[in-house]
Order: C-alpha cells, then structure tokens, then sequence
C-alpha cells in the first residue's frame, strides 16, 4: 500500500492503535511516526513510559536508516528485532513501513514491548528447572504397589527380548532374568517363583540361569 501522506491513513491506524492498547496492555509501546519532519515525528503514542517518548518527539536511528535507504525497505516490516533503551530495558519490536508512490518513507508504526521481566522469568526458569531436551530420560516407573512395579519390569523384560516365553531361547531366558536382576526385581517377594512360572522353567534353572546372568 502506498501513501503519500500519512493524514491519509491516521484515522484508520488511529483505531488499529486503539485496538492493539487495550489487547496489548501497558507493557507494550505503540508509536505512529510522521516522517515530513524527522525532528517531531511522532503523531501518536501509547505507552510512552517505556521509552519516555510523547507526541512531538522525533523518530530513532532505524528511521533515519528508512530515510536514507541504508536500511531496505523491500518488505515493508521488520519483525521482532531486539533492542535496548538508555536504561537498559529489553525491547521486542517491530516496525512497519509506509512508502508513497516513489518508494520513500512518509511515516511507520512501531510496536515497543517492554520483556525486561519476562527476560527474568525466563532466566530463573531454566535455572530452576535444570532441565536438558537432549538428556535420555532415566524411564523412573511409578505406581501405587509393589506388583504393579513387578508386572511393569516384567513387561519391559518382554520388550527388550521381543519375543514371548514360549518362543525364548535359552540365551533369551538368561537374559530375560539378567535384566530384571539389574533393576532389583528379586528383592520383590515370591518374585523368582513368579518367573521361574512364566518361563516355564523350574526352580533349579531358574537360580542356574540367575547365577550365569550374574556372572556375565
């Protein structure tokens, strides 16, 4: 959209400004700028306090960039870029452009949020959180009794032979028994009777296997 002067537009951005303060809240500055004198650019701001700017103030230094085409205005927006106040408050801003018919600017509207807390926020979360995407999950099992912690290692000892009793080797059933001795499973009671009778195997195997797992 082109504009040759930004009266042309200010009613209707005027509204947008209205809309976009009462959705946005005070954390968000909203700045209309007016470019036919840099030195008293802004026609309406909201939110001021952010960056201690009111009506009659003049425009930054990425204004001046527009202006004299050291900065592209081909896409018309840049987007959530970051910056910094005097003071030291983080901004998240973005700024679109309004060009006339021989593509100089005539004026843009900024979007200013203050994310200095949320920065803090943020900070203490990953601190205290401690927590790595990357890190292989330790697969800690909870349940509310004992069996139900016996049949959930019993069900992984399934999956990581593949295969049921009836179709295990010998070499399965040992290391069937090896993993659940890793995880602690004997110290459950009447947890070796329980596996010696789903493999099928009896009581002497079953320690015979248990001693050979063991020895590996």
């Amino acid at each position: 959209m082109t504009v040759e002067k930004m009266e042309e537009i200010q009613p209707i951005v005027k509204q947008i400004m209205d809309m976009l303060e009462s959705h946005l809240g005070t954390k968000t500055e909203l700045v209309l700028h007016d470019a036919k004198d840099y030195t008293k650019t802004i026609i309406d701001i909201r939110n001021g306090h952010i960056t201690g700017r009111t009506v009659g103030g003049c425009g930054s230094e990425l204004g001046l960039q527009a202006m004299r085409g050291t900065m592209s205005m081909d896409s018309c927006i840049n987007s959530n870029y970051i910056n910094y106040t005097r003071d030291g408050t983080i901004l998240r801003s973005s700024t679109l452009y309004f060009k006339n018919s021989n593509g100089d600017m005539v004026g843009s509207l900024c979007i200013n949020t203050d994310i200095t807390d949320s920065i803090k926020f943020e900070n203490f979360l990953r601190e205290y959180n401690n927590y790595d995407p990357n890190a292989k999950p330790v697969n800690e099992i909870y349940v509310p009794d004992i069996q139900q912690l016996l049949d959930e290692l019993i069900k992984r000892a399934f999956n990581l032979t593949g295969k049921t009793a009836e179709e295990m080797t010998r070499e399965d059933k040992i290391a069937f028994i090896k993993f659940l001795d890793s995880k602690g499973a004997f110290f459950i009671s009447k947890s070796s009777e329980r596996i010696w009778e789903i493999l099928n195997i009896s009581k002497y195997t079953f320690y015979s296997y248990l001693e050979m797992a063991r020895e590996e």
